[in-house]
């Protein structure tokens, strides 16, 4: 008996943006104490230091240190006159306050008001090269976290075509922008650009999107190798198992997907509610594709859910007893499914689990019960409710309640949906 298609189990993909840490604290230098410059082939012009007074450097460094050390109140005082011009002649002084006050908005939430702030500092234009693109990369990092992607995408690409820079970390951070905006073959460039430098560390992220790119553009079986690499080097990791197993479903994989769940059930690596559900899922989509292997498939996919609420992993909750009774019903297994169903329609918020309770005890001539079910599903709500007045109908027929069964039928001819087979059964109704 085939049940209706399961959504496709999407990717999850968890992108970690790490922000540039502590603020750039500004100190002179004797000449041989000077470090190798971060941006020596940059295009932008490198201004005058104008910072001059001790008393401005002092308050500055000062101000820097309290809002690197949490200390909110004291760094907002130093800072804030520093920032505003009315305690400093110095632009640099300024710039580098601004920036100070953009730190402390970020980490308490305030990402726009960092933002706004953090471009204040960058438009002064009077910061030494290393110090202006270093925030420059920070600015694009808060605007990836505002979700402001597109002017992210045009900033990051001002940060390397003026500084003359290429790392593995900025090539990530351009893959995690063209995914959210949906540029999946820029995505997929930049991503396999990042891994290829000498400077990349191994970042689960950019795994993460690259799949998710090639999935969305048609290259599932890239995807799916790439998720079962990382299953195999890290058989324990839920998170690879969650992205492989979505891989090989969305590659129509089904059959390697359930020899990787039940590979992992084995080692006692499905922990989760997520993991049961979604194995439970993979099987009886695939009995839906192969109806030589359906039956099993669904034995094995109430199995799984029976064992993850027994643990109490799985929750009792309406969607999962609907999904334990599908797994029943597609087994024949009747007497089960009636059970779920039961449980289902109790806890849920519409009458859908009712309706298919409702049917179920129709196939098994319950009509009485039949009867009941296909009332509360009309009481609570259904999406069909043509539908529930034919199930009614039949229950109604089946007690030899002709005119009871007649009334549903008139019901159930209202709906355009079941108009055509309730006037059919009408027009027959007085030879019964």
């Amino acid at each position: 008996m085939k049940q209706g298609s399961f959504s496709k189990l999407a990717f999850a993909v968890a992108i970690a943006l790490s922000l540039a840490s502590g603020a750039v604290v500004a100190k002179d230098k004797a000449p041989a104490d000077k470090k190798e410059a971060l941006y020596p082939n940059a295009t932008r012009q490198e201004p005058k230091l104008d910072l001059k007074s001790e008393k401005d450097q002092k308050a500055l460094n000062e101000g820097l240190d309290a809002a690197n050390n949490g200390d909110k109140e004291k760094a907002t005082q130093i800072l804030t006159p520093l920032a505003d011009g009315s305690g400093t002649s110095s632009k640099y002084a300024q710039a580098l306050a601004l920036q100070g006050l953009a730190n402390m908005k970020y980490n308490d939430g305030d990402v726009k008001g960092a933002i706004a702030q953090l471009k204040q500092a960058l438009d002064i234009g009077v910061m030494p090269n290393d110090t202006y693109f270093q925030l420059k990369y920070m600015y694009t990092q808060f605007l990836v976290a505002d979700e402001q992607y597109a002017p992210a995408l045009q900033s990051l690409q001002e940060w390397r075509s003026e500084g003359k820079k290429e790392t593995a970390d900025s090539y990530g951070l351009e893959g995690n922008i063209d995914y959210r905006l949906e540029k999946y073959p820029e995505a997929i460039a930049a991503i396999t650009k990042a891994k290829s430098m000498p400077d990349a560390k191994p970042q689960p992220a950019w795994d993460q999107i690259l799949m998710a790119s090639y999935s969305e553009t048609g290259q599932g079986d890239k995807a799916a190798q790439m998720a079962t690499d990382e299953v195999t080097k890290n058989p324990n990791d839920a998170t690879a198992l969650n992205n492989a197993s979505s891989a090989l479903i969305q590659a129509q994989k089904y059959p390697e997907a359930i020899a990787l769940m039940e590979k992992a059930h084995t080692a006692g690596a499905i922990k989760d509610e997520k993991q049961y559900v979604n194995f439970a899922k993979v099987y009886l989509i695939d009995g839906q594709e192969n109806e030589a292997r359906q039956k099993g498939n669904a034995q094995k996919a109430a199995a799984i859910i029976k064992e993850g609420m027994d643990k109490g992993v799985v929750q009792k909750t309406g969607d999962n007893y609907n999904l334990l009774g599908d797994s029943y019903v597609t087994s024949d297994d009747m007497n089960s499914a009636v059970g779920a169903y039961t449980e289902a329609a109790k806890v849920a918020t519409n009458g859908e689990p009712a309706l298919k309770l409702a049917r179920v005890n129709l196939q098994e001539n319950k009509y009485a019960a039949a009867e009941k079910a296909a009332t509360d599903a009309i009481s609570k709500g259904v999406q069909h409710k043509g539908q529930a007045y034919m199930v009614r109908a039949e229950a109604k027929r089946g007690q030899k309640n002709k005119q009871g069964a007649i009334a549903d039928m008139k019901l159930a001819a209202q709906d355009p949906e079941t108009s055509a087979k309730a006037n059919a059964w009408l027009k027959t109704a007085g030879n019964q």
